[in-house]
């Protein structure tokens, strides 16, 4: 995966492109996950100043390209209309505490904000499935650069609307 230079890793940008009132840490060390990517994803952005802010459902053809070990695990995905997307944001910086947003100049907390800057930069879209080709899924509304590995695909949270009643006990604490 190449990168320009407005695409450095954050352990490379460190402090030096900090807005006023920002604030970054040293980061703690990793623990594993063992998260595994399932593919990557081909947006036609390669950019971040290209890139959408938010993905519109308007907006192009991205393609989600599965590892072929993931195919059949599509399998029944075609019956939602809309799918949610959850991707690696890999090109994010990582030690930003506090956050200075370009559009409005107040300093939150990186939890206040939808930024892609946190301590583990996982995107999400809830996007809308257009097709189904051969291990790819093709979706519009997406809002990551091309390349971004993909972590998981799920349907939409509200296509298993009404929910059913909680069983007896179920969310009660001990």
């Amino acid at each position: 995966m190449s990168h320009d230079a407005n695409d450095v890793p954050a352990s490379e940008s460190a402090a030096t492109d900090l807005r006023r009132n920002e604030r970054a840490v040293k980061l703690p060390p990793a623990s594993d996950a063992a998260l595994r990517f399932i593919g990557v994803i081909r947006t036609p952005w390669v950019h971040r100043d290209a890139c959408p802010r938010q993905g519109r459902p308007d907006g192009p053809e991205c393609r989600l390209v599965l590892d072929p070990v993931w195919h059949d695990a599509l399998q029944g995905l075609e019956e939602y209309p809309m799918i949610e997307v959850l991707y690696w944001l890999d090109r994010s910086r990582r030690d930003l505490v506090l956050q200075s947003p370009k559009s409005d100049g107040r300093t939150v907390g990186t939890f206040a904000l939808r930024s892609p800057v946190r301590p583990n930069p996982i995107g999400t879209s809830l996007v809308r499935l257009v097709r189904i080709e051969n291990g790819t899924v093709v979706v519009r509304g997406l809002d990551c650069l091309d390349g971004t590995p993909l972590v998981d695909i799920k349907p939409d949270r509200c296509a298993f609307s009404p929910k059913a009643p909680p069983k007896s006990g179920e969310g009660e604490a001990p």
